[in-house]
């Protein structure tokens, strides 16, 4: 549990907020408009806030924000208050101290970034096995960034200057639930997701500012004091297991393009797949890690663009060593996230599988091999809480009933997805066997933005007017400044 002091919407009156949200693209969209409570609707959506007498007017604008402003004001805005930029024709020092960002604050980004949505609407239909439903998600529950098929691999680590933190969220059930009349309880959303904060040790994440634990034109900004950094990790073996399994159920299977061999003892599934013509290995791997790189970016870019309708500072970027982030820089020192890895001397690089008993790749040596991997799969689909299970509440009118029509991956079906995984593993000694297991690429920065940077060397326009007023909006006046104009 995080440990953090009591948010500041925890106890909270009730008073409406009319106006819309696009969760499913992880931000509020434009059009909103505070109204008197009881007057008429005059926009799609509603957006609940619980809030004390003295709620931040920040909350209020960031719930009315543009989506389209958010859009074209979305910048890259690296210096943050407290920050030293020594040298070159932006040199600067700022003269304002560091400043956390407070508990609302994270938590509107981080959920905007990590949130599950409610459940989703999965897959209709595939002609191929009609009248069942498709059966290809891992997860019952939407988040606030689209997955391939649902699978959803990507878990979420952030850290600040009170600790490294895990927010779990990908097998959530439900966070949020509209009301009959559509309204949506934001406090209720925020506080859900702050009950899995799972504090993992103290202090900020130590990342040294140098090369090469990251890009030399980082080593100014990142990871800052006062900065929230978020960490989106995706578990690339589950990813390729699930892209096995989809595979199988459309009657495909995969052969080694690397050593240009079929994989043995695919002849008893030729009932399952077309073993004559199987899919090339390495093209099943790349999918998966394309797959989880979209996951991992768009969760970044949610986050991203609810900076600009906050007014804080931040950015998107993958300039950290995903090797030193995860922990296997090699240096003791740097113990990044804490996760395992293997070496081996005809590998070039390290083979990253997890962290024990926080986050696990479906691969050994958290498994014994790859069938326990797979079964474990299956677990989450089909088990309590998966999106197969019939008992798992779901959006339909009969979501018991649709649930149960999907059809169970039978032991024969899972000994055809196992014994191409098993043979990956045993081929190249891990899983998978061209690309990493564990995943790491896009970042998301947030903190508080040094306005006299950009005062002093900007033309107007380098910021909104939510950054412009941030400090009068959600801390009381302090530090505020009259909005800038954007420049043609």
């Amino acid at each position: 549990m995080n440990t953090r002091e009591s948010s500041p919407f925890s106890s909270l009156t009730r008073r409406r907020l009319l106006g819309a949200l696009m969760v499913g693209a992880g931000t509020v969209l434009s059009g909103v408009r505070l109204q008197a409570a009881g007057e008429q609707l005059k926009h799609r959506g509603r957006i609940r806030l619980d809030h004390r007498r003295d709620i931040p007017r920040g909350l209020e604008e960031a719930a009315k924000f543009p989506l389209i402003e958010a859009l074209v004001g979305r910048r890259a805005r690296r210096f943050s208050v407290g920050t030293e930029l020594p040298d070159g024709p932006l040199a600067y020092a700022s003269t304002e101290p560091a400043l956390p960002l407070d508990d609302l604050e994270q938590m509107l980004v981080l959920t905007a970034a990590t949130g599950n949505t409610g459940w989703h609407h999965m897959i209709n239909r595939n002609k191929r096995y009609a009248p069942h439903l498709a059966n290809y998600s891992a997860a019952a529950g939407g988040r606030t960034f689209p997955s391939a098929a649902g699978f959803h691999t990507t878990e979420f680590f952030y850290t600040d200057d009170s600790g490294l933190y895990f927010l779990p969220t990908r097998d959530a059930p439900a966070l949020v639930e509209p009301g009959p009349d559509g309204s949506f309880d934001l406090h209720a959303w925020l506080a859900a997701h702050k009950s899995r904060v799972r504090k993992l040790s103290d202090g900020r994440l130590h990342l040294p500012a140098e090369e090469p634990y990251m890009e030399g034109h980082n080593t100014w900004c990142v990871n800052r004091p006062g900065s929230t950094l978020l960490i989106p990790v995706a578990d690339i073996a589950q990813h390729t297991l699930l892209i096995l399994a989809f595979l199988v159920q459309n009657g495909y299977c995969i052969f080694n393009d690397v050593h240009g061999e079929k994989i043995p003892g695919m002849e008893k599934f030729r009932d399952l797949v077309d073993v004559d013509h199987p899919y090339p290995l390495t093209f099943v791997e790349q999918y998966a890690l394309t797959e989880a790189t979209a996951e991992v970016s768009t969760a970044c870019y949610a986050g991203m663009l609810m900076l600009q309708a906050m007014g804080l500072g931040g950015w998107m970027f993958d300039g950290l060593d995903r090797y030193s982030v995860l922990g296997a820089s090699g240096n003791p020192e740097v113990p990044g996230l804490g996760f395992q890895y293997q070496t081996r001397d005809d590998w070039v690089l390290p083979h990253v599988t997890g962290r024990p008993g926080v986050f696990e790749g479906y691969c050994p040596p958290h498994f014994p091999d790859m069938r326990a991997a797979v079964a474990a799969m299956v677990q989450r689909k089909f088990g309590s809480g998966g999106p197969f299970n019939p008992k798992t509440p779901g959006p339909w009118k009969e979501s018991s009933r649709v649930r149960s029509s999907a059809q169970m991956h039978d032991a024969h079906f899972q000994d055809c997805v196992a014994t191409q995984a098993q043979y990956i593993f045993d081929k190249w000694g891990k899983f998978p066997g061209t690309v990493p297991a564990i995943f790491i690429l896009t970042y998301l920065q947030a903190h508080h933005l040094d306005l006299g940077f950009y005062d002093t060397k900007f033309a107007p326009g380098a910021y909104l007017e939510t950054h412009a007023r941030h400090m009068e909006w959600w801390h009381g006046g302090r530090n505020a400044r009259s909005h800038r104009p954007a420049g043609s």
